[in-house]
């Protein structure tokens, strides 16, 4: 089997910009002429061996850098934006999305920045009898879909945050564990916290220095609540700086992204990256084992372990998602080339969505893409109790998963038989992007098709994929 050449330029002028380092001297340490990286960054030649070898001996780089970040994402999401009916008259070969990506990344992001704006615009506009007479309507991207993004291109980890959480975690087993520390580093900021009967789960009062957390919370949902309050005392000014690098164009934005920031640093607190990396693999990735060993939920199990991108020590890329019961993805990360609709539902023919049927029970699902890359997928129900009768019931459903030639380190993947493609269920990202003409869950035709419709025969679907 041929190897497949690796294009990689702008990856390699954004590490050099981040070496501060001009073409001819990072030429120079690469053992390569000018005119050769030049054409490198241009995406005019692959990256070769000696340039990737010099990559990691030179500057320690993990050179899966290389082929990860930014690309996949980006042809994913202009994929989807393109499937867009206003553009259908004139939809673009993937090849030339592709080209985009690596060549052009910041355009590709301007462009989807364009088709945001426009969406919004747009359903304000559906909606203008509601929206008649505000002064307050402006045309702005959504602060939450910002936030979602910030996360979604840094493969959903912050190193700075991440590390600084891994500090406070190591000081915690000479504490009592995680849960006291986080009761000590309160009570030094001065700040007293109560177990009150509240269907509010937090609420801080700044001036009385009080913590006030639900009693109807589980046990780990109390620990997270708290160690959140702790990165919002004592770690406001990394969270803050984070921020400032981040350049969020609201207030709403940045607001948010905080809280993101916060809920981040309690995560890693109560799974440090190195120990929780190590139980991982250790316990080839029971969310079970590892969330009773950490104090933590499926849920915050599951997330977790979609976050161990860390450079040189990197976990498996997994990909995690959250799902209602409307099928709206509430919760999205990958760090896989399997990317989410940023627009509508799932497929329907995903595991995530059956497991609303089968509540306490973890799903497996083998299923192939469009193209041609193989997952396990881990799908459970994630239902959350008010806290007392009559309180509503939020009920999700979750969804784990990396591709098939990781399932060996997953105890999940036991006993399935991988090496029959049969086994495989054909699943797409969205229907209007998805490439199979023989779908009897399609919602929509595919935008790239051509259709055949015949007024006197009908099949599952009105029409025919050609």
């Amino acid at each position: 089997m041929a190897t497949q050449k690796l294009y990689a330029g702008a990856k390699l002028r954004e590490i050099r910009t981040r070496l501060s380092m001009t073409q001819k001297d990072f030429a120079q340490k690469l053992g390569v002429s000018l005119p050769y990286l030049n054409q490198m960054e241009n995406n005019n030649r692959p990256v070769s061996t000696t340039v990737v070898l010099a990559l990691a001996q030179e500057f320690g780089l993990d050179v899966t850098e290389l082929s990860t970040g930014d690309s996949e994402r980006l042809v994913s999401d202009m994929r989807e934006a393109m499937a867009d009916p206003i553009l259908a008259e004139s939809p673009a070969p993937l090849a030339d999305l592709r080209l985009t990506a690596s060549n052009a990344p910041a355009f590709a992001r301007a462009f989807l920045e364009l088709h945001r704006a426009y969406r919004q615009t747009h359903e304000r506009l559906a909606s203008l009898d509601e929206a008649l007479g505000r002064e307050d309507v402006q045309m702005q991207p959504s602060p939450w879909d910002e936030v979602r993004d910030f996360f979604h291109y840094c493969d959903n980890y912050i190193d700075a945050v991440d590390h600084a959480a891994e500090h406070f975690a190591s000081r915690a087993t000479d504490q009592g564990g995680i849960r006291a520390a986080a009761f000590r580093a309160l009570k030094d900021k001065g700040v007293a916290v109560e177990i009150v009967d509240a269907d509010r789960l937090r609420h801080y009062d700044p001036e009385a220095r009080k913590l006030s957390l639900s009693d109807r919370a589980a046990t780990e949902t109390q620990t997270f609540q708290m160690l959140l309050q702790v990165a919002l005392l004592q770690s406001d000014k990394l969270l803050e700086a984070t921020l400032d690098l981040a350049r969020f164009q609201t207030d709403a934005a940045r607001a948010i992204a905080k809280i993101g920031l916060a809920n981040y640093f309690a995560g890693a607190a109560m799974m440090p990256y190195g120990q929780f990396l190590g139980a991982a693999r250790d316990t080839r990735h029971d969310l079970e084992v590892l969330a009773n060993r950490f104090g933590a939920s499926i849920e915050q199990v599951a997330h977790r372990l979609s976050t161990l991108q860390r450079p040189g020590a990197k976990g498996i890329p997994f990909f995690f998602v959250r799902v209602d019961q409307a099928g709206t993805i509430t919760k999205r990360h990958s760090a896989t080339r399997l990317q989410f609709a940023r627009f509508g539902g799932a497929c329907p023919l995903w595991n995530v969505h059956q497991a609303f049927e089968t509540p306490g029970r973890f799903l497996r699902q083998l299923a192939e893409t469009p193209d041609g890359v193989r997952y396990f997928s881990l799908a459970r129900d994630v239902s959350k109790t008010g806290g007392h009768y009559g309180a509503p019931v939020r009920r999700y459903a979750i969804a784990l998963g990396c591709e098939i030639r990781h399932a060996d380190a997953l105890v999940y993947a036991d006993h399935m038989d991988i090496s029959t493609p049969e086994a495989f269920e054909p699943i797409g990202i969205s229907c209007r992007i998805c490439e199979r003409t023989h779908c009897h869950q399609r919602s929509v035709p595919p935008l790239e098709r051509r259709l055949s419709i015949d007024e006197n025969q009908r099949g599952v679907l009105p029409y025919e994929v050609e």
